[in-house]
Formats: C-alpha cells, sequence, structure tokens
C-alpha cells in the first residue's frame, strides 16, 4: 500500500478523498494497540486529524467533522458497528477492481444517470474488502440504495434504466 492511497470518505453530505487514511489507520490500531473489541475514543480522532492534516488540508472549523468520519473509518476497518446516517436520493455502486468490464458498467451507469436526468452519487468501489462487504462472489456488480441487482455481468443499459427507474420511484 502506498502512502499516497486516496480513499474516500463522506464529511457531512460530502465525499473527500484522503491521503494516506489507510498508512495512519494501520499506524493508530499499532501505536494504540487496538483490538476489534476495545472502544475508539475521540482523543484517536484528534490524533488522526493531526497525522493527516500533514498531507491533506482539513479546515479548522471542521476538524472535529473529520474526526468523527475518521473514526468511523477506523471502527468499519476494525470490524467494530457503525451508525451510517441515511442518505438522500440514489446511490449508486459499481463494484470491481477496475478491469474493462467494471469501467463499462461505471460508464453505462453514467449515461443512463444523464439520459434519464436523474441525481445521483456513483461510487466505483475497488477496495477488496469494502466489495466483500456487500457479500457478492463476482464482479463487476452493481448496487443501487444498498441492494446489489446484477453481479458477474455487465446488464444492458435498457435493464439499468430499469433498475434505476424503480429506484427512484
Amino acid at each position: 500500500m502506498s502512502e499516497l492511497d486516496v480513499t474516500q470518505i463522506r464529511i457531512k453530505n460530502n465525499l473527500v478523498g484522503i491521503i494516506g487514511l489507510k498508512k495512519v489507520m494501520e499506524t493508530i490500531v499499532r501505536d494504540y494497540v487496538l483490538s476489534p473489541d476495545q472502544a475508539v475514543g475521540e482523543n484517536i480522532g484528534a490524533e488522526m486529524v493531526r497525522r493527516l492534516s500533514e498531507k491533506n488540508y482539513i479546515p479548522d472549523r471542521a476538524k472535529d467533522l473529520y474526526a468523527a468520519a475518521f473514526v468511523q473509518e477506523l471502527k468499519k476497518s476494525l470490524g467494530q458497528p457503525v451508525d451510517i446516517p441515511v442518505r438522500e436520493g440514489l446511490q449508486i455502486a459499481v463494484l470491481g477492481p477496475g478491469c474493462s468490464q467494471c469501467d463499462r458498467l461505471e460508464m453505462d451507469v453514467r449515461d443512463v444517470l444523464s439520459e434519464m436526468n436523474l441525481p445521483g452519487e456513483l461510487l466505483h468501489v475497488t477496495d477488496i474488502r469494502e466489495i466483500s462487504q456487500y457479500g457478492v462472489m463476482g464482479v463487476p456488480a452493481l448496487v443501487v440504495n444498498d441492494k446489489v441487482v446484477c453481479v458477474g455481468n455487465v446488464p444492458h443499459k435498457n435493464k439499468i434504466r430499469e433498475w434505476l427507474g424503480k429506484a427512484r420511484d
């Protein structure tokens, strides 16, 4: 894992790319000797903000929001339960390592969203650990509003249009 790996996290309703988050989480777990059954405290969030501020711009007025988001990511990495806020609008995820099929599925979904003039958030999840949380056994996979609708192939745009239309309604 490169120190320049970028991980997207949600700060309020915005996705923000953070450089080096995975590396900092590894060092925090080691430095604080954390295990999955230990509580992750607020002081750890502040320490993560301090460490990540070296390579990322974190506004002073938003440091508490970033700290909370970092702690949430750390808890997820330790397998601890986290409260995930309910989001509005279409939430779409393409699951896959970034192969040509996965990229084609992402482009097809973008095209359909544009054709239907639908607002929504489209993520391409490439991290195997994150993909495994969806319980899929093949890629590419398409997830619409937290429901896996397709696994192992790139569906026709008409099928994607149908799924997005149902999710919208």
